[in-house]
């Protein structure tokens, strides 16, 4: 029964500070704290330019791969578990299914940088 209570308490703490943080910044909108801020001078163009999608695409890839290399590096303490069969089958498991995701993005051209 606490359990049921402390989970009812957090979910309710937890959407109440969603909601104010969701319905208080659009309380103040108006155009000079909306407009882009160039060292007290107006604008001189348009400050939201477009965005390459191949930046994004290297970054995701970089991340990835990043998160490769956080999980497999246990991989030598991790062997000197009694069940080395399992470690090494989790190990081929995360890197197969990386090397999928690599060679899907590399059929897919998202590795080019030309267009």
């Amino acid at each position: 029964m606490n359990l049921m209570l402390v989970l009812l308490i957090n979910t309710t703490i937890s959407l109440v500070l969603v909601t104010i943080a969701f319905w208080l910044p659009q309380l103040n909108i108006y155009s000079e704290k909306s407009s882009p801020y160039e060292c007290g001078f107006d604008p001189m163009g348009s400050a939201r330019l477009p965005f390459s999608m191949k930046f994004f695409l290297v970054a995701i890839t970089f991340l990835l791969f990043d998160l490769e290399i956080a999980l497999l590096l246990p991989l030598p303490w991790a062997a000197q578990f009694n069940n080395l069969n399992l470690v090494l089958i989790m190990a081929l498991m995360l890197i197969s299914i990386l090397a999928l995701g690599l060679a899907y993005e590399w059929i897919q051209k998202g590795l080019e940088w030309v267009e």
